[in-house]
């Protein structure tokens, strides 16, 4: 059996490998609910004690599918269902902070330094996003603490998603759609023009494996595709803006899919925008903070720019009220890789990243 994931260990990215298992590890997990329910029956007894203490913050949308798959195995502690702070909520369950060895987690709540230094036996955090800006990666560095993405390959779905925002907010897809709910004998056809996708400038901020497949997609629309990136790719024949106010200034559409971090955070601003223009869109399925967000809501209710599609926001789940009213926003609430076949991938991924890590200690 092949197991492929992406791990972070003492911070630094490693390459996805393909980890090999023994046959007589794979029936415990590659058979998912069916061996679960096979375990389950073996040990349905096991006290709680027995069980491996798993803590969960969150929490993954995958974690109910995850627990009753894994039932058997951990002892899940639901940090993210507790107001008290960590160590409180421990006590109350009669855990010594020290028999923690793993997190399962997801962008939702913060991994931050406090929590990983509270838990000093703390060895793996597997998150089931792609992104990991949400782990203090310098604490886990510090600490030798592996980290391990069990995301899917979402590239695909993300950037459907991407392009379906797209269409829908240049379409007014939403907007038609919420006018015909109103819509009367009476009410004459009041709607505003939507623009065509075809042929537009695009602009994609972050061309890894996301990027990539939006930029695929959109070239069935004949679209121009120019792109942004951390390095120029020696091998892409798109052409390349070491700038992203330049990016803007010479596209119709700007799409955000790059990671997170201090140099990215708002990398789309007040600037980027206006060099977008009046006519000019923006699709985020990245990260929220990848826009400022404060000046995006200004920008859009002002006209400075034409619209957004955004599946992502820069203080997830708190969404500005402002963008509410507004028919030229198509909102998401961080759906983008929210597929049956996608769950399913990342549960197992998950479940094989712990069993990988607790056969080898």
């Amino acid at each position: 059996m092949i197991l492929h994931c992406t791990w972070w260990i003492c911070g630094i990215k490693v390459k996805t490998q393909p980890l090999f298992f023994s046959r007589n590890l794979s029936p415990i997990i590659i058979s998912g609910v069916e061996s679960s329910m096979a375990m389950g029956d073996k040990h349905n007894h096991k006290d709680n004690k027995e069980l491996q203490p798993l803590l969960v913050f969150g929490p993954p949308t995958i974690f109910p599918i995850f627990e009753a798959q894994n039932s058997h195995t951990y002892r899940f502690l639901k940090a993210f269902s507790s107001q008290f702070p960590l160590h409180q909520f421990l006590t109350e369950q009669k855990v010594d902070p020290s028999s923690i060895q793993v997190i399962l987690c997801n962008p939702i709540q913060k991994i931050p330094a406090d929590v990983i230094r509270l838990l000093p036996s703390l060895r793996i955090i597997v998150t089931s996003s792609a992104g990991t800006d949400h782990i203090d990666l310098v604490e886990c560095s510090r600490h030798n603490i592996q980290v391990v993405s069990a995301a899917a390959d979402h590239a695909g779905d993300v950037a459907e998603m991407a392009v379906g925002l797209l269409l829908d907010v240049m379409g007014k897809i939403s907007a038609a759609d919420r006018y015909v709910r109103k819509w009367g004998p009476s009410m004459p056809l009041n709607l505003s023009f939507g623009s065509k996708l075809k042929g537009k400038r695009v602009g994609i901020v972050g061309l890894g494996k996301i990027g990539t497949a939006v930029a695929k997609r959109l070239e069935a629309f004949d679209c121009r595709i120019m792109y942004n990136s951390r390095n120029q790719k020696p091998l892409v024949s798109y052409p390349f803006y070491s700038n992203v106010v330049e990016l803007a200034g010479n596209s119709d559409v700007l799409v955000l899919c790059c990671p997170l971090n201090e140099q990215t955070r708002h990398i789309t601003n007040r600037e980027v925008m206006l060099a977008l223009g009046k006519d000019g869109f923006i699709v985020n399925v990245g990260r929220g903070a990848l826009i400022d967000e404060k000046e995006l809501v200004q920008c859009l209710m002002e006209g400075e720019i034409g619209g957004a599609g955004l599946d992502v926001f820069e203080n997830e789940p708190i969404v500005p009220n402002e963008l509410f009213a507004l028919d030229n926003v198509v909102l998401s609430p961080h759906a983008s890789s929210f597929t049956s076949d996608g769950f399913t991938e990342t549960c197992k991924l998950a479940a094989e990243a712990l069993q990988v890590f607790f056969s080898s200690n």
